[in-house]
């Protein structure tokens, strides 16, 4: 198992095991997520957004390599789930202010 910062390590097991309620030990209420093209901010509608996709892919997240760049945190995630070519590898990138994540973007 690697060493991911705990905020990190929280959010993978937030989308392991569904609860989207756990992102707000994970996630700063101010916080911002870019997905899909998309820019999800604050933490209500982040909780929204991982429900909505949660039910839609039915996903699971492995971390397979992770990687300290320019102040970010990038962990490779292999996805797997109910979604054209699953599995598939995905850079998360996390910024992390104290013990919160402040932005993620998926790159797909």
């Amino acid at each position: 198992m690697m060493k991911l910062p705990m905020p990190i390590a929280i959010y993978i097991n937030a989308e392991n095991s569904g609860d989207p309620e756990a992102l707000a030990q994970c996630f700063a209420e101010n916080s911002t997520v870019r997905d899909e093209g998309q820019t999800i901010d604050g933490l209500t509608a982040i909780k929204q957004w991982k429900a909505k996709t949660r039910k839609k892919y039915q996903h699971t997240i492995e971390p397979i390599a992770v990687d300290q760049k320019g102040g970010k945190t990038i962990v490779t995630n292999r996805l797997t789930g109910n979604f054209p070519g699953s599995p598939i590898e995905l850079d998360f990138v996390f910024t992390l202010a104290g013990d919160k994540i402040v932005s993620l973007e998926i790159l797909s």
